[in-house]
């Protein structure tokens, strides 16, 4: 990783819910910061009491959503170009080739499945638009599961806090099966949470 957590916390505290959003919406653009860690950071700070939970929630989620609105515009009104230009850097090929495939093979739901795939997920919203996808198509799968994500991510910096890098890492590592047990895990906490030891014990007996 490019910056580590002490820096991006350092960050947050000096320029608070404005750096969770600016950072989230500059990874569009190629900002060497790992999305997760970000969205992670805001759950961290938050657990500290440096920000208040919910806003610093709010503001993760609207970064993500305008990071994927940037490059979802960018594909409508740019068009072919910004594929073209990105071809020639041989470092994004391989993620072009395989937004590509994804695409072709998964529709529209490769939107949903490119959150698990680093890089993927900010190339997958040019080509879309390229494609012609319409926009309430995209904002219904894209924003849905961004949200999921930015939920998944936000409550393991939330409740890990120093231990979250090596989380995110094996995410990144595994990808969707890991990503999608850990939301598994974590709607499972939050039933525990709201529903008591004893009444979660015997809702979990029930047939």
């Amino acid at each position: 990783m490019d910056i580590n957590l002490d820096l991006l916390v350092s960050v947050v505290e000096q320029y608070g819910y404005a750096a969770l959003f600016f950072l989230l919406w500059l990874g569009i653009v190629g900002l060497p910061i790992p999305d997760e860690l970000v969205v992670a950071t805001g759950g961290f700070v938050a657990s500290l009491g440096i920000l208040d939970p919910y806003y610093a929630f709010l503001f993760d989620y609207l970064g993500v959503v305008s990071g994927l609105s940037i490059g979802y515009f960018l594909g409508r009104w740019i068009g072919p170009p910004i594929i073209t230009r990105l071809m020639k850097k041989k470092k994004l090929a391989p993620y072009i080739h395989r937004s590509t495939e994804l695409i072709n093979k998964y529709g529209a739901f490769s939107l949903c499945i490119s959150y698990a795939l680093p890089v993927v997920r900010h190339v997958v919203p040019y080509i879309v638009a390229v494609g012609g996808m319409s926009y309430r198509k995209y904002a219904l799968f894209s924003y849905t599961t961004g949200l999921v994500w930015t939920f998944a991510f936000y409550m393991v910096g939330y409740l890990f806090g120093q231990h979250m890098e090596k989380i995110i890492e094996m995410t990144r590592t595994y990808g969707f099966i890991l990503l999608g047990v850990l939301v598994v895990l974590l709607l499972l906490f939050f039933l525990y949470r709201w529903l008591g030891p004893n009444r979660f014990k015997q809702a979990g007996g029930r047939e």
